[in-house]
């Protein structure tokens, strides 16, 4: 089965960068998305950000929120989803959709464990079986 990952970026982001690069090590196949013209509706982007805080759905390095001008404590989820629709680059990244789950930023332990449940393991090979290792041999 492969492990097929939709991951929405904000594109040339050496972070998102280095984070494909791992997932595609680990066997994923990634279908790219661009964060920024993510064409998703309010109701979609809220369900990446499942029970995580509001302030945990900001990118904490976008220039609206390092000098200040937002503060997302200060906001509540109508608030915080009308600025994420207005200024995608406010978004933690990435955004993935791994199965029937979404995901809000890159958590390594997090995003293993998602894949574990959608992924199905190879099949072990019982090479004790009779046959086996005369069939191997040819």
């Amino acid at each position: 089965m492969v492990k097929l990952v939709v991951f929405y970026e904000k594109p040339f982001c050496a972070a998102n960068a280095k984070q494909k690069q791992i997932l595609r090590q680990s066997g994923c196949t990634l279908i790219e998305r661009n964060l920024l013209e993510h064409g998703l509706d309010k109701e979609t982007l809220r369900a990446f950000m499942g029970d995580k805080h509001v302030s945990d759905w900001f990118n904490p390095a976008a220039p609206a929120i390092k000098n200040g001008e937002i503060n997302p404590e200060n906001l509540n989820e109508l608030q915080a989803l009308d600025l994420l629709m207005g200024n995608p680059i406010l978004i933690r990244r990435p955004l993935m959709i791994i199965g029937t789950e979404k995901l809000c930023g890159f958590d390594a332990q997090k995003v293993a464990e998602v894949l574990d449940r959608y992924v199905e393991p190879m099949p072990k090979i019982n090479c004790m079986e009779k046959g086996c290792l005369e069939k191997s041999q040819h």
